[in-house]
Order: C-alpha cells, then sequence, then structure tokens
C-alpha cells in the first residue's frame, strides 16, 4: 500500500513539474490552504501518525485542528498542496503539519518540541 501511495505522489510530482527542492522558510503565495489553521495530514495505519495524536491529545485537549485523512476523498489532493506550499518537492510523508508559514513531517524524539514551538501562534 505505501509503494502505491509512494508511487502514485511521485507519478503526480514528475508531471506537475516540481523541483524536488525541501525548503521550508519558502512558502508560495498561491495556496489555498488558509494561515490561521492548523493542517494534519494523516492516514490510519501510519504508526508515527499515532504518535503525534497521542501526544497532541494528551497535551493540548482543546487544540483546534483541521483533521485529514489522505485516503479520503480531497485529503491526497490538500495533501499535494501542503507539498507545493512548502516545495517539499518528492519528500513527502506522513504525519505532515502545516501551521501557516512553517510546516513540520513526520515524528521522532525531536518533533514533540519542534511542534510545541509552532503551535504557540495558535494557542488563546
Amino acid at each position: 500500500m505505501r509503494k502505491i501511495f509512494t508511487l502514485l505522489f511521485l507519478t503526480l510530482f514528475i508531471t506537475a513539474g516540481c523541483d524536488g527542492q525541501g525548503n521550508a522558510a519558502s512558502v508560495k503565495e498561491d495556496s489555498g490552504l488558509a494561515d490561521n489553521k492548523i493542517y494534519f495530514f494523516y492516514y490510519n495505519e501510519c504508526p508515527f501518525c499515532h504518535d503525534a495524536m497521542d501526544y497532541i491529545n494528551a497535551k493540548y485537549p482543546n487544540l483546534e485542528i483541521t483533521m485529514i485523512n489522505i485516503h479520503n476523498p480531497g485529503g491526497y489532493e490538500l495533501l499535494v498542496e501542503c507539498a507545493r506550499k512548502f516545495n517539499l518537492g518528492r519528500s513527502v510523508g506522513t504525519p505532515l503539519f502545516c501551521m501557516g508559514n512553517k510546516y513540520l513531517m513526520g515524528w521522532s524524539d525531536e518533533s514533540p518540541r519542534q511542534f510545541d514551538e509552532y503551535v504557540k501562534a495558535y494557542l488563546p
């Protein structure tokens, strides 16, 4: 299943003419993603997505996050839009958070600290 997802995603980016340069600081202005929302791209079989969800639910139970399952209709298209916004090229995976002009991709030991830093702008 992961190979199919990767193949479809690479095909889409090759045909779209992306340059493959990953750059979090460079954000395209033409994105339809709202800068005042947190988007969380995930899929059910991703263990790292579940780790991220567990952390967020425990530490930020009232945080408003737009959850997007990439296997639901329209979810994959929004993932691609976020990837284009941040010029991620072919290097896209889940979990992926799009938060204004910042993104966080993957979930490791360092991710909670980085998420905490990025989410400050969305807290009351």
